[in-house]
């Protein structure tokens, strides 16, 4: 059992990377207040729509590719201070943009600086943090996320209620990207507290300074024990490729790992985040009515993710995500309906089913992959096995916000949400079929889950011949 001092010690440090979650958070949100004016300023197409609003993709793709190696050369602490820096760049070189070029550009380098952030807060809560309580220190990266997403809805609501449209097309979606260098400043000022990982100092030969965390945190004893098995962890990936995510024992980790990552972002979620307000004016919304509703939806979201929170302990994950993308499908059904029969006059009716459908995503596939994808993996492998599921996340991100206004402009709401339901069913069939639970399952023991095994319950020769192998290796 930790110690007072100890708990608030490793509360703090994992908090304060948490925050990484804020930038991700606000740059998720404010573009969809910023869109509609910036449609009309300059005159953009669906396709150009969404590539404003997913080019910050293409940074985060090529942030997280280059995360480890960075992380592994200069320190885990060092490069989330350098997305901090970039987010705050991004943002007022986004505020002061002259040109739809400009201000592409300057969200890709946000989109650096979140791909940085967004792989390596987790990871480096997970070498901090106990055993004991690592699942919900790590799963305060979406919960700050979700704050970001809500906090920013009700900035953009602010922000739209502070003139007229015409000083909105002009100026206010200036101030709305602007205020990314709030949760910038705040970010760098924490990160300058905490220590730098442990496992980090370890592999750089700093043996004393990594002790003096791990004790802080745990006490002398388990710190002492911690540094061993550190050591023979980065001992063992020394001989560890990516191509053994290829080999059978990790073939179907991996398989879930992407399967996680893809489902995150491919159910719908962030097509209501990034178009909430565009989607609430389609069914009569106006008056700025519609980033009233989207606010709304983004405390929903900070509410069920506290809930989700509480739950995954008790209930599992994989019933969690069961019970969620079932229910999202058929709200996403609903959605569409509304849209099929009556668009102009079912607002209220389209708030309650986009809320319902986001109470289902904040209690499943929001927060849970996030918690499992670091889960299913060893020790040795980690670090590469996530960044590879993390790239998928981002890609999937990407296409949603590039795609969305394309689907909707050409197929039409209706047919749009229908295939998000069809893609919900989709994942409850895969959750039931593949997916293992990993509720009160030590990592060891996650792990032999995916060793395969003969009709006698042994392990497979094919993978004992790769085992013997790779230990020769």
């Amino acid at each position: 059992m930790l110690e007072k001092r100890s708990m608030w010690y490793v509360i703090l440090i994992a908090a304060s990377a948490g925050v990484a979650g804020l930038l991700y958070g606000f740059d998720t949100a404010v573009i969809s207040g910023a869109i509609g004016y910036l449609q009309d300023l300059y005159d953009l197409s669906p396709a150009m729509e969404g590539w404003v609003i997913s080019c910050v993709m293409v940074g985060g793709v090529i942030g997280v590719a280059m995360s480890g190696f960075l992380s592994d050369r200069y320190g885990r602490k060092n490069i989330m201070i350098v997305s901090a820096v970039l987010f705050i760049i991004s943002a007022i070189a986004s505020a002061f943009a002259t040109s739809v070029t400009m201000l592409v550009w300057a969200r890709i380098i946000g989109g650096f600086g979140i791909g940085f952030a967004s792989a390596l807060s987790v990871t480096y809560i997970s070498e901090c943090a106990p055993p004991a309580i690592r699942g919900r220190l790590g799963s305060l990266y979406q919960l700050f996320t979700i704050f970001g997403i809500c906090a920013t809805f009700y900035i953009n609501y602010g922000v739209a209620n502070s003139g007229s449209y015409e000083w909105g097309m002009e100026v206010g979606w200036r101030w709305m990207l602007g205020y990314g260098v709030i949760p910038g400043i705040i970010f760098l000022i924490l990160l300058v507290f905490v220590p730098e990982s442990p496992r980090y100092l370890i592999q750089k030969g700093r043996d004393s300074e990594a002790f003096k965390t791990l004790s802080r945190i745990n006490g002398d004893e388990i710190a002492k024990k911690e540094t061993q098995e550190i050591k023979i962890s980065i001992e063992t990936e020394k001989n560890t490729s990516v191509k053994q995510l290829l080999k059978p024992g990790l073939r179907m980790a991996m398989g879930v790992g992407i399967f996680l990552a893809l489902f995150n972002q491919v159910i719908g979620m962030n097509a209501v985040t990034y178009y909430g307000p565009d989607i609430f004016r389609r069914v009569g919304f106006e008056n700025n009515t519609e980033f009233l509703a989207t606010s709304i939806i983004g405390s929903v979201q900070v509410v069920f993710t506290i809930i989700a929170i509480l739950l995954i302990d008790r209930l599992g994950r994989k019933k969690l995500m069961a019970i969620g993308s079932s229910l999202m499908a058929i709200f996403m059904v609903l959605i569409g309906s509304v849209f099929f029969f009556e668009p102009t006059n079912s607002g209220p009716l389209l708030v309650i089913f986009i809320a319902g459908f986001t109470a289902s995503f904040c209690i499943s596939m929001g927060p849970i992959p996030w918690i499992m994808i670091p889960e299913i993996f060893p020790n040795h492998i980690r670090g590469k096995a996530v960044g590879i599921a993390t790239m998928f996340l981002w890609g999937a991100n990407w296409a949603i916000g590039q795609f969305t206004p394309m689907l909707i402009n050409n197929m039409g709401g209706a047919f749009t949400f229908w295939i998000f339901a069809v893609i919900n069913v989709i994942c409850f069939v895969f959750v039931m079929t593949i997916v293992p639970e990993t509720k009160n399952k030590s990592l060891e023991e996650i792990a032999e889950l995916w060793k395969p095994k003969n009709k006698n319950g042994k392990l497979s020769d094919e993978f004992q011949t790769d085992l013997a192998a790779d230990s020769r290796g």
